[in-house]
């Protein structure tokens, strides 16, 4: 992207080139790789820690863990948690949709379902989000594609359940409980939109703050639904351990980094690796067993999930609404032409991919409906409310 500076003087145009991207130590598709395992291994880590804890004190370790990492990274880069009232209240909201309620639904879950279900379950929120949307989100306007998506999208899902040997074999309460925190994602998505896209903080200090807000509400409601552990089991406390610090506090920073580099639309085919590498686990290091059904139905939950989120191409020449040009650029006259800028104005020149920061919930990124910050399902954190998952 470059930037056309107007010159006061003269009332013309200099052109500057681009500023060069910051190089990073680690190629992005590296990173990209790293995060696509951290998050696919969520699901195993959590099974391993409810072998050794109650769900909800793995949870709350899972987010203990999580905040440490965060508040950490907050204080090297010398960042504050963010102000006003008003902010932390929506954060709550925002801790409980997208944080501490799917956490422990997931948790709970894995009880009586395999952990390559759970991931596979988590891999649905992108179609609940399109569902949710066209009812919410009077801007988003479905297409026949995306319609289309959603309705393979559940035919996948019914797939992997074996809808027609009657769902036999698989818990139903457990399964429900993982759907069930699938949809708590895209509720949040739809909150933190609505209430916290354009606070001026930084995604880091909000999603801090988020992560701090939802550790402080499992620590009020742990103790009362679960005793102290009898004896501290090591090795799924280590689980607990790797699930908030790689899954939730390091993944985020990580996905931060993906997201402000190839911008959002790259960052979030993370999405579509997740269920594979969770089943991957599953089968080879828990030993969890797999019917033709499951990976035939997961592929076609990942078609549906990719088509929901295809969005229509301009074509040229072709009309479209006439909306009021931001400040500083020209405006299309009738017959042709522009209206020159005011001299001293600065002129943004669009790009090709706004690689503004994207809100995440989950253990992948949100799919990017718009340029706006917007928290992402799955098992992971989402940074939140720099104005979309784990």
């Amino acid at each position: 992207m470059c930037l056309e500076i107007a010159l006061p003087h003269r009332g013309r145009h200099e052109q500057r080139p681009p500023l060069p991207a910051p190089r990073r130590a680690v190629d992005w598709r590296l990173r990209f790789a790293a995060l696509s395992l951290v998050w696919g291994f969520s699901f195993l880590l959590i099974k391993v820690g409810t072998e050794g804890y109650a769900p909800l004190q793995v949870t709350l370790g899972r987010l203990a863990f999580g905040t440490a990492v965060l508040a950490t990274a907050m204080a090297v880069k010398r960042q504050r948690l963010p102000r006003g009232a008003r902010t932390w209240a929506h954060l709550a909201v925002a801790a409980l949709l997208l944080n501490a309620l799917p956490f422990s639904l997931f948790a709970y879950a894995e009880l009586t379902i395999p952990s390559t279900l759970a991931g596979i379950c988590n891999a649905t929120s992108p179609l609940w989000g399109m569902a949710l949307s066209l009812v919410a989100l009077s801007e988003d306007r479905p297409t026949r594609l995306r319609v289309a998506g959603l309705g393979i999208g559940f035919l996948g899902v019914l797939t992997v359940l074996g809808a027609w040997q009657g769902f036999s074999g698989l818990d139903p309460r457990g399964t429900g409980l993982a759907l069930l925190a699938s949809l708590s994602y895209p509720v949040g998505w739809i909150y933190v939109r609505r209430t916290l896209a354009g606070t001026g903080e930084s995604p880091l200090s909000m999603t801090g703050a988020q992560l701090l807000l939802a550790t402080l509400q499992l620590a009020v409601v742990t103790p009362l639904f679960t005793g102290f552990p009898a004896d501290l089991a090591l090795v799924p406390l280590l689980a607990i351990a790797a699930l908030g610090t790689l899954g939730t506090g390091l993944a985020f920073l990580v996905q931060y980094q993906l997201v402000a580099e190839v911008g959002p639309t790259t960052a979030q085919m993370v999405t579509y690796f997740v269920p594979v590498i969770a089943t991957g686990a599953g089968v080879a290091i828990l030993g969890e067993s797999l019917t033709w059904s499951t990976p035939v139905g997961a592929l076609v939950v990942l078609a549906g999930a990719a088509l929901t989120q295809a969005r229509p191409r301009a074509t040229a020449g072709a009309p479209g609404p006439v909306a009021a040009a931001p400040p500083g650029r020209r405006r299309p006259l009738p017959g042709g032409g522009h209206r020159k800028p005011a001299a001293g104005t600065a002129v943004r020149q669009p790009s090709s991919d706004d690689s503004r920061t994207q809100l995440v919930g989950g253990d992948r990124t949100q799919p990017a409906d718009d340029s706006r910050t917007q928290p992402v399902g799955g098992d992971r954190t989402s940074p939140v409310g720099s104005g979309r998952q784990t």
